[in-house]
């Protein structure tokens, strides 16, 4: 055995792309050698990908795959064979089919069920490195998620090729030697390319585990994907610690720059100061979206007029014409971002709100002016739920939208509700309007900060659920995994603001409210239950997340709790309920009561007769729930439900004394009836919190 090599050696693939195709290219042919037999049990597969290749070394690879036994069904016996024990038509030509060739006597008979068939046993002789490696890279090629196909033509100028990008080599080497394999219309080498500019000519691999050192050395390529991050994440750190600055690097913007050079090499550049008067945001999003600059801040954490740049070449000068060259880059992208803030400056965003009518929503909805007017309406209903000042959240809701029809928002769309807060500012509206402005988008994704303030909350709240009812009531309801809405999200992030911050609301009565103000649209329909069924269904999600299991998230859901917050309390009491040692026997004996209540033919009373309790431990129940149900009332009245399940728990001995010593069903009915109601008060008591029955075993 002796490692394997394959390379596709291409034009500048698609760096958002990138990772994903070489990781999955590597992949493809790693399973396919294992699910074919041609790697040992130690082997290892190490991807590679870099701008202009994608390749996998794999260790342990055999020359040859194993013969393999194997046992193939043929026919029936009786269809199979005749009188005198000869192959029939149908057998002969079932096995000249399979190419199987040997004497009807050979064949082995299983009994299957009331039939006995005709079984071959023979080896399958192993295959050929070649052979099967030509099949493997055709099935993963075929595979790769490739955002966009590109169609070339190779140099005989008639045969069209398909692919991300033309293919320039492939290299296929097994140990030294050349694995003889085609595709993209090339027959595999040994030789690469290496760097586009610091080498010339192409690179001869001499072996496969020669490849990456060979490419680092002769080729000034760093083709493992992993290794270049880390150099380069070290490089851009250190080049940040000689400015005193910090870098703000997502890990996005770290990854595409990642897949933009081979051999990375990081500058420092600056802008002018006067720039930094622009609002942070702005310059950010302009240096990391259109040039894939890193910006720093200094030890205070404001932003400095300085760059990081990932370059691919060691320029003899040191870098200052690349550092020139991208100051005035940047210089003209900030002049622009300054160009667009000042001119929005001059309007008002209240001014701005009436342009809004020419701003088309949903062309079943309207315009975004017709939708702030219901936003408005929404914001202030929840606004008046939680205490918040309803002024300032209607005024917010208003204003919300309006930086839609700024020139800085036209030219970066990320930026909706972050200029809206400047620009609120800038107009001296109220800090908690301005804020309000900014977070009302909030959460954006999963994981994201939630709105800080009251006002933020009940206009975040209204403006989601604007959209939830909107959509819902003209029946845009999100299907499989397509959400073009992000309706899912903006459910799951209404849960959150009532969850995590507490809120008593009824996510019933806020829905109900929501479309009875959406009702003023000609054509949305009232999907009040549509809408709740879709909440509780995110809220399984969520819950799931958590570690909660689906018993105990179906539990809470049987008691049909429209308050998200209230649903929160009583699950995290169910879930520290279920650790107790007697919860297992108390739930299954809910689940035991509730069918027996179940079968009961009429009206179960509501007051239980002592003098009808003739067995002891009918008694006994009856004196313990008498004991402990007063207290546990009290607890689950003011809210704690945790102490509330755990003073169950005495009930535990006389509950299984009960099944074991009476019998419910009596014949005389006045004792069974009474009977009937000692369970009926016991299950109402047990199952205040949750259907405990759920969590039976």
């Amino acid at each position: 055995m002796t490692s394997l090599l394959v390379e596709f050696q291409t034009e500048e693939l698609p760096p958002k792309a990138l990772k994903k195709l070489s990781a999955a290219f590597a992949e493809g042919v790693f399973r396919g050698l294992r699910e074919k037999h041609f790697t040992g049990q130690n082997a290892q597969m190490t991807p590679f990908g870099s701008p202009r290749r994608m390749a996998v070394l794999v260790t342990d690879v055999l020359a040859k795959s194993p013969d393999e036994p194997f046992r193939q069904k043929l026919v029936p016996v009786q269809v199979g064979l005749n009188f005198d024990g000869q192959a029939t038509p149908a057998l002969t030509k079932k096995m000249a089919a399979l190419e199987i060739s040997c004497k009807t006597s050979e064949l082995s008979h299983v009994t299957e069920g009331k039939n006995t068939y005709l079984y071959y046993d023979g080896v399958r002789a192993g295959v050929a490195l070649v052979e099967g490696l030509q099949k493997i890279l055709e099935e993963t090629v075929k595979a790769l998620p490739i955002p966009k196909v590109m169609n070339y033509q190779l140099a005989d100028g008639v045969t069209t090729v398909q692919f991300v990008r033309p293919v320039r080599h492939l290299t296929a080497l097994y140990g030294k030697d050349v694995v003889p394999v085609k595709l993209f219309g090339l027959n595999a080498d040994r030789i690469t390319s290496g760097h586009r500019f610091h080498t010339h000519g192409v690179i001869a691999i001499e072996s496969a585990d020669a490849y990456e050192e060979t490419l680092f050395t002769r080729g000034k390529v760093v083709a493992n994907y992993e290794r270049r991050r880390a150099i380069l994440v070290d490089l851009l750190n250190k080049e940040a610690e000689k400015d005193g600055g910090t870098l703000i690097a997502p890990e996005a913007l770290i990854d595409e720059t990642n897949s933009l050079t081979e051999w990375p090499v990081i500058y420092t550049s600056s802008f002018e100061e006067k720039y930094l008067a622009v609002p942070e945001e702005c310059l950010i999003l302009t240096m990391q979206t259109n040039q894939k600059y890193f910006p720093m801040r200094d030890a205070a954490g404001r932003l400095m007029n300085r760059f990081c740049l990932v370059s691919h070449i060691e320029a003899k000068d040191g870098g200052e014409a690349i550092r020139a060259g991208n100051a005035r880059v940047v210089r003209a992208r900030l002049a622009d971002a300054e160009f667009f803030y000042k001119e929005d400056c001059k309007q008002t965003l209240a001014s701005r709100v009436e342009g809004l009518k020419h701003v088309v929503y949903h062309n079943k909805l309207g315009t975004q002016a017709e939708r702030v007017k219901r936003v408005m309406e929404l914001a202030g209903i929840v606004a008046g739920k939680i205490g918040a000042d309803a002024e300032k959240a209607k005024r917010a809701a208003y204003l919300a939208k309006a930086d839609l029809r700024t020139l800085m928002v036209g030219e970066f769309p990320e930026l909706q509700g972050i200029m809206g807060e400047y620009y609120a500012k800038n107009d001296r509206e109220d800090p908690e309007v301005a804020l309000a402005i900014r977070e009302h988008y909030a959460p954006r994704f999963a994981g994201d900060a939630l709105p800080s303030t009251p006002v933020s909350v009940a206009v975040a709240i209204a403006d989601k659920l604007e959209t939830l009812t909107g959509m819902f009531g003209i029946g845009q309801l999100p299907t499989g995994d397509k959400d073009p809405f992000a309706l899912r999200r903006h459910a799951l992030g209404v849960l959150r603001m009532i969850i995590e911050r507490n809120l008593n609301l009824s996510l019933e009565d806020l829905v109900k409210g929501a479309f009875a103000v959406e009702q003023t649209v000609p054509g949305v329909k009232d999907a009040t239950d549509a809408l709740m069924t879709f909440f509780f269904d995110r809220l399984r999600v969520m819950l799931r997340d958590e570690d909660y299991s689906a018993q105990e998230v179906e539990a809470v859901l049987a008691k049909h709790i429209v308050k998200p917050a209230d649903f929160v309390r009583r699950i995290a009491a169910v879930k520290k309920f279920m650790m107790l040692p007697e919860a297992q026997s108390l739930s299954d004996a809910n689940k035991r009561i509730g069918n027996i209540l179940k079968k009961v033919n009429g009206t179960i009373p509501d007051t239980i007769r002592e003098d009808l309790l003739t067995e002891k431990a009918e008694q006994d129940l009856y004196k313990a729930l008498c004991e402990h149900e007063p207290v546990a009332r009290l607890l689950y009245e003011n809210g704690g439900y945790e102490g509330m399940l755990a003073s169950l728990t005495p009930l535990k001995a006389p509950v299984d004394r009960f099944f074991a010593d009476v019998m419910v069903n009596a014949q005389d009915a006045a004792v069974r009836a009474n009977r009937q109601a000692l369970l009926k008060r016991l299950a109402v008591l047990m199952n205040s919190v949750a259907e405990l029955s759920h969590l039976a075993s």
